[in-house]
């Protein structure tokens, strides 16, 4: 009997749960969320073309972050809040997983052209280029990737537009890919206060070495009110039109700033500022997908 066959394995085994990690599944899911948003706002309604629209952005964004982890690898087994990916815990190879990213990249573009349209491909494509391509490399040059790289959260919105045949230079679009666009940065911020130790030790520049602890958190709060005072420019551009959603997001942006304002404080809960921002992103999404109800 072959004795190395014997040993037991040290590898982790590859599940359902490994793959999601490896994808950055949740994640990936609300630049899904967004797309849709997208869609729905240029169809006023929800059709089929939704679904593909929906498949193909997760697919990418899935393809994308598989990509992201095979590029952070080394500093990823060095953070505590990443040590224990699939890669640096070894139940993924690298080469696998970029395989795997790939695969997912180009049936995410499919997806994308077939169902939708080229134009809807293209955004999508730009979006992984852009993650992996621009931000993932510029967060070891300097502390602010974060404001080219909230570009990857401003895409998606886009993309779903396109896909139900509206131009990407629509002022409506562009009006709601503005607002994500603003709300990434505070979002990305917001990890800096939860993990900041983490990324200095793996060798990140981060914002703490550059601002003060208060100092970055006026100027978190700052682009939290920023980005609920965007949501004007969704009913000035006719990307809204129904009197509930406005309502819901005014509501949605008082609550944001009210919420916010909490950084200012003592002694700030970071990691509810975190949640509440990712709860205003929800809102906002559920005022897209409900305006078509009440739109006659």
């Amino acid at each position: 009997m072959n004795s190395a066959a014997a040993l037991p394995s040290t590898h982790p085994p590859v599940t359902l749960g490994t793959f999601a990690e490896l994808t950055k599944l949740r994640i990936s899911a609300m630049s899904t969320l967004t797309g849709a948003a997208g869609y729905v706002a240029c169809a006023h309604g929800v059709q089929w073309g939704v679904v593909w629209a929906s498949l193909g952005t997760v697919l990418l964004a899935m393809g994308a972050s598989a990509l992201n982890e095979v590029q952070e690898r080394e500093y990823d087994a060095v953070m505590v809040r990443t040590r224990n990916r699939p890669i640096p815990t070894g139940a993924v190879a690298p080469a696998t997983a970029a395989g795997v990213a790939f695969a997912l990249g180009a049936s995410g573009f499919a997806v994308l052209c077939f169902g939708g349209n080229l134009t809807a491909a293209m955004l999508g494509l730009l979006a992984m280029v852009w993650y992996n391509g621009v931000y993932t490399p510029l967060k070891r040059v300097t502390a602010f990737a974060a404001v080219p790289g909230s570009l990857i959260g401003a895409l998606p919105p886009a993309i779903g537009w396109a896909a139900a045949g509206g131009s990407p230079l629509d002022p409506s679009i562009l009006a709601l890919c503005a607002v994500f666009f603003i709300w990434q940065v505070p979002h990305f911020w917001l990890l800096l206060f939860l993990y900041g130790e983490d990324y200095a030790r793996a060798g990140f520049p981060t914002l703490d070495r550059v601002l003060s602890r208060g100092g970055l958190a006026r100027v978190t709060f700052t682009w939290m009110a920023a980005t609920a005072a965007s949501c004007a420019l969704l009913p000035v551009f006719g990307a809204l039109r129904s009197l509930p959603s406005l309502i819901l997001l005014g509501v949605a942006a008082l609550w944001l700033i009210w919420k916010g304002l909490s950084l200012l404080g003592p002694a700030p809960s970071y990691r509810r500022a975190f949640l509440h921002i990712n709860l205003f992103a929800l809102l906002l999404v559920l005022s897209f997908l409900l305006d078509p109800l009440f739109v006659r």
